[in-house]
C-alpha cells in the first residue's frame, strides 16, 4: 500500500494507476471507518489529512487523463477535510525515488 510523494508525472503507468487504486482504498477506509488496513502506516499518515489526499487524487487523475486514461471514480469533495498538506512520510521522498529506481520500471527517475 503506497501513495507516492513525488511528482505524478514521473511515475510509470503501472505506478500511477496503482497509486490511484491505493488512494481510493485509503479514502474508503478513512471516510467509511473500514477496518481492513486501518492500522497500516500508509493509511495512518492520512488521518486528519483528507484534503491533502483529495488533492493528491486530483493530481494523479490529471496525469491519468493527460496520458489518455479515462477516470470515472471521483472522491466526495465535501469529505475532504483536515490539513491540505502531507508532512508525514513512511519513506522520505528521496528514498521513494530510490525505491522506484530499483524497481527498474519505466518511471522517469
Amino acid at each position: 500500500m503506497r501513495v507516492w510523494d513525488i511528482e505524478a508525472g514521473l511515475l510509470c503507468n503501472s505506478h500511477l494507476l496503482g497509486e490511484h487504486r491505493e488512494i481510493h482504498a485509503i479514502w474508503t477506509i478513512l471516510t467509511e471507518n473500514k477496518k481492513g488496513y486501518s492500522h497500516h502506516p500508509e493509511t495512518l499518515r492520512w488521518k486528519g489529512k483528507l484534503l491533502a489526499l483529495y488533492n493528491r487524487h486530483e493530481t494523479v487523475v490529471a496525469e491519468m487523463i493527460k496520458r489518455g486514461f479515462s477516470h470515472k471514480s471521483s472522491l466526495k469533495k465535501e469529505l475532504a477535510t483536515g490539513s491540505k498538506m502531507q508532512s508525514v512520510f513512511v519513506d522520505q521522498p528521496a528514498k521513494q525515488q530510490m525505491i522506484l529506481r530499483n524497481k527498474r520500471c519505466k518511471c522517469k527517475l
